[in-house]
């Protein structure tokens, strides 16, 4: 059978089209495993516990195998023929991750809040930039309903100043009604995780709209709505305790207050001490009891200030955990000089990273900086593309995409002698290497059209792997392009040594090679290594905005040394 491409009126260029075939490493596996061209479902136990690294699998597990490849056509019951047993290590159910069933966890959800990275959002009303993009609920919707936990609002008053609204402050997007905000917040909280969601509001509103949001806060929300009684807690509740509730994190008044006043204009400490005290008898003024109390009453997450600049900042109480915001620059300037000090404040608070505000197109910041360091609220434009969103994308494929991943005991514990884990240490040891070996891929001829890659001829597939971790880990490489060819065959292997494999992501990118113009992509994926399945196992490919394609996948290998 052979491919066309029409040059021009009168030129045809016509290409072999081959088919997908196993490499020769499966075939040898194969006959390894099987006897007369074919495997028993004794034969298939024994490839999987043995090669596949399934323990804990059973003649039942081999009995869902089979199943599955009846669908295919592939099936005989004395056995499965090498195309069968190929057509499984492609399958969905050889996923390089967990399979789990709707909303199963498989870590501990019982400790601290503290104790977890969530699948947080930034300014997630807006659907594009950060200049002069549309606000609406879609974004918000869209998030939840990808496992996203921590969804943030800016509210503002409206022109009239009687209204609170939800609208990028000093920019030219549009406004959404804040009604609309918490009703679909409410509605789609919790349709792909019971998890707890945080609502992260950054209010620029007067005590008195701050009693209106308030009041429609409470009436939205109801009992979903959990509020702290105990304001002397020295911990955060665990995210099993908060099951399908709601959690408010703000400012509380007076904090807001005091924000407002140091980043006004005013120098002279005793003015600005003078302003807070003026602006709080104000609230006073209104009734406390109905205004500060009452909004303050909602606040389950308490965000603190900065007080003190780069140098005491990360001086909490640990009497009372708070959460701490900070740009993705105040980050990477601690990063270098106070890398455990940031850990230790994670081991007890919550510390938000949020995207610089020059990033106008709603662009990312790279997440495990924020992650190595122990931050728990790494905030992310998710109406954009590109390879840092697909790493939030894939640690977030963790614990059954719940939305809450736990922090590894590294982040978590001090070592014997009372040390604090400092990513940029360079005396980490080597703890174990990952061998990645890259066989082959095939369903871009079924997903894609058949000039979308090179208008005259087949495309031109390489792969990129890499390694996202501590800066120790850091490391990429790619195969070999192969020309021409829709079932691309690289069989090419790397290794990675890993310090920290715990904080590890697997990343691998496919483009088709042009010479003359920019490299077309053609999928990407990102795996959280503290749950790879070792074995040879099918990895879907995403597109940029991290939707699963339906047939494009590539056959890998994975080997942890040691396990």
């Amino acid at each position: 059978m052979k491919e066309s491409f029409k040059v021009c009126f009168c030129c045809v260029r016509s290409f072999k089209v081959k088919s997908s075939e196993p490499p020769e490493e499966i075939k040898t596996l194969f006959h390894e495993y099987s006897q007369n061209d074919r495997m028993s479902a004794d034969e298939m136990l024994r490839f999987v516990i043995q090669v596949q690294g399934e323990k804990n699998a059973d003649i039942n597990y081999v009995k869902d195998i089979f199943h599955m490849l009846k669908h295919h056509g592939v099936f005989h019951p004395r056995g499965i023929h090498l195309e069968g047993f190929y057509r499984y290590l492609l399958s969905d159910f050889n996923s390089p991750l967990p399979l789990t069933r709707d909303s199963e966890v498989l870590q501990d959800m019982n400790q601290p809040l503290s104790h977890y990275f969530l699948y947080t959002g930034h300014n997630s009303y807006l659907t594009g930039n950060q200049l002069n993009s549309r606000s609406s609920i879609e974004p918000i919707v869209k998030a939840l309903r990808e496992g996203v936990r921590v969804i943030e609002l800016d509210l503002w008053p409206n022109s009239s100043g009687n209204e609170a609204e939800v609208r990028h402050g000093g920019t030219l997007t549009s406004t959404e009604d804040l009604q609309k905000c918490l009703n679909a917040v409410k509605e789609h909280a919790f349709e792909v995780s019971d998890y707890p969601v945080v609502l992260t509001l950054e209010d620029h509103l007067t005590p008195i709209l701050q009693k209106k949001v308030a009041k429609m806060i409470s009436k939205t929300f109801r009992e979903m709505l959990f509020q702290c009684t105990d304001e002397k807690t020295d911990c955060f509740p665990s995210p099993e305790a908060l099951k399908n509730k709601i959690l408010i994190s703000t400012k509380p008044p007076k904090e807001y207050l005091q924000t407002q006043v140091s980043q006004g204009s005013a120098t002279d400490e005793s003015l600005k001490a003078k302003k807070v005290a003026e602006a709080e008898e104000q609230i006073l003024d209104e009734d406390e009891e109905t205004v500060a109390i009452e909004y303050r009453d909602l606040i389950s997450i308490h965000a603190g200030n900065r007080k003190g600049g780069l140098k005491n900042c990360l001086n909490g109480d640990p009497n009372r955990p708070i959460r701490l915001s900070m740009s993705e620059q105040w980050l990477e300037t601690l990063a270098k000089t106070r890398g455990s000090d940031l850990v230790k404040f994670t081991q007890l608070n919550l510390l938000r990273i949020f995207p610089k505000t020059t990033r106008f197109d709603s662009s990312n910041y790279d997440p495990l900086v924020g992650w190595i360091h122990g931050a728990q609220m790494v905030a992310f434009n998710m109406q954009s593309h590109g390879k840092y969103l697909w790493m939030m994308q894939g640690m977030f494929k963790a614990n059954g995409g719940c939305g809450y991943v736990k922090k590894p005991d590294i982040l978590l514990s001090n070592g014997p002698g009372g040390e604090i884990f400092d990513p940029s240490s360079q005396n980490l040891q080597i703890k174990t290497t990952l061998k990645v070996k890259i066989f082959t891929g095939e369903g871009w001829n079924i997903d894609f059209p058949l000039d979308h890659f090179d208008r005259y001829s087949p495309p031109d597939f390489y792969a990129k792997v890499g390694i996202a971790g501590i800066p120790l880990d850091n490391a990429s490489y790619r195969t070999e392009t192969d020309t021409d060819e829709w079932f691309p065959v690289w069989d090419k292997e790397f290794e990675f040594p890993l310090r920290v494999p715990e904080l590890a992501l697997l990343y691998i990118t496919v483009k088709d090679y042009d010479s003359n113009t920019q490299n077309d992509f053609a999928g990407q994926t990102c795996l959280p290594l503290s749950e790879l399945r070792p074995g040879i196992r099918a990895v879907p490919l995403h597109n940029r905005a991290g939707e699963v394609y339906k047939h494009v996948r590539l056959l890998v290998r994975f080997v942890l040394e040691p396990r």
